[in-house]
């Protein structure tokens, strides 16, 4: 049964409220529990990585098929996604470069394949833009940068001392967490400005793939 939103709240700050039991799923995870912890194995945080390249790296492409798929009606939020592209090109090499820092094989994580959860991640993102709307790739956003916004700094900080970790091994935590405010107030203010239809849509995105972002981290070898 769907839930009448909140029309006092502000959209942003509903979103939020609506998508708190996803939210805290994924964070009550056993393996994230230990990386904040700074309980894991450099080997977790490897993995951890490479599957962060695999669904980072179509990060810009599905920004682009978001763009081509808006309506000219809606031509700020064209805009704003042609903004995200200008921002996110070439995060996919940090992570890379994380990877090689760690001790990692950057060369041999470049031409793997994908866990299944993240191709299943990856798969459903292109599936509903095109089969639902554009609308339902900020979903996507809003579980991927705001589960760094509170964690990335936190976790980088405790497996960094625990592996005894350089601080380039981190440059894709520390960028995406709680340091990078203005990429979530850009986000914010662009959820403000919704209608009460298209908020729906990006509720009810953000709720499944916050699913299938926890999938990922299930898959995550911890031994």
């Amino acid at each position: 049964m769907q839930h009448a939103l909140n029309t006092q709240a502000m959209p942003f700050e509903t979103l939020c409220k609506e998508t708190t039991a996803a939210q805290q799923e994924l964070l009550s995870l056993p393996v994230i529990q230990k990386a904040m912890k700074g309980d894991i194995k450099t080997s977790t945080y490897v993995a951890f990585l490479t599957q962060a390249y695999h669904h980072v790296k179509h990060t810009v492409p599905l920004l682009m098929l978001t763009g081509s798929k808006i309506s000219h009606q809606d031509e700020w939020l064209r805009t704003a996604m042609a903004e995200y592209i200008e921002e996110e090109i070439g995060h996919e090499k940090w992570i890379l470069n994380d990877i090689t820092a760690a001790g990692g094989d950057a060369e041999s994580v470049s031409i793997s394949d994908p866990a299944f959860a993240t191709e299943m991640m990856v798969a459903y993102a292109y599936d509903s833009i095109n089969r639902i709307g554009p609308l339902t790739f900020l979903g996507m956003v809003h579980v991927l940068e705001g589960t760094s916004v509170l964690l990335a700094t936190h976790v980088a900080n405790s497996i960094k001392t625990s592996l005894s970790l350089p601080q380039k091994a981190f440059s894709y935590l520390y960028s995406h967490g709680d340091l990078d405010q203005d990429h979530q107030k850009f986000f914010e203010d662009l959820i403000n400005k919704l209608t009460e239809e298209q908020l729906s849509v990006v509720i009810k995105s953000c709720q499944r793939f916050y699913r299938l972002y926890a999938n990922i981290f299930r898959e995550l070898p911890t031994s």
